[in-house]
């Protein structure tokens, strides 16, 4: 019992670090600081296009599908979004889950809990096949 405490105690934050990405890791969203709505939509793109947060901030993204279609929000970087969404039109179909993302059906709503731990720039997209590619992106600017 002893054992099995003692990996349990170090497994919980190798698998929170297993999460962390360039722009941050996840976060509990009931401890954001700040909620940011997210509108998803038809036209392949997200209202706000783009945000701004400090180095450090925990954020909750609140996020709804306003469109027909299924669509998601991805942070990342750019390199990763473009990857990944490369990935994802070789392989249609696949379901894809992380802290860094939700996928919502027409109509609903869904959310990300997000600390963003570098300044930079980073991006959400949205990776179902031929929504990346026509402009369905947004911009995080992180200072």
């Amino acid at each position: 019992m002893k054992t099995l405490l003692a990996f349990l105690a170090l497994a919980a934050p190798l698998a929170a670090a297993a999460h962390d990405s360039a722009s941050g890791r996840p976060a509990d969203p009931s401890k954001a600081a700040r909620v940011i709505e997210i509108e998803m939509n038809d036209t392949m793109r997200y209202a706000p296009a783009e945000i701004t947060v400090k180095r450090g901030e925990t954020v909750r993204f609140a996020v709804r599908n306003a469109g027909k279609l299924p669509h998601e929000m991805v942070l990342g970087t750019m390199k990763e979004l473009t990857e990944h969404a490369r990935h994802m039109k070789e392989h249609p179909g696949m379901v894809h889950s992380d802290p860094n993302m939700v996928r919502l059906a027409p109509g609903a709503r869904g959310e990300i809990g997000w600390q963003f731990t570098r300044a930079g720039e980073f991006h959400y997209g949205c990776l179902e096949p031929g929504h990346f590619e026509a402009g369905m992106v947004g911009r995080v600017t992180v200072r």
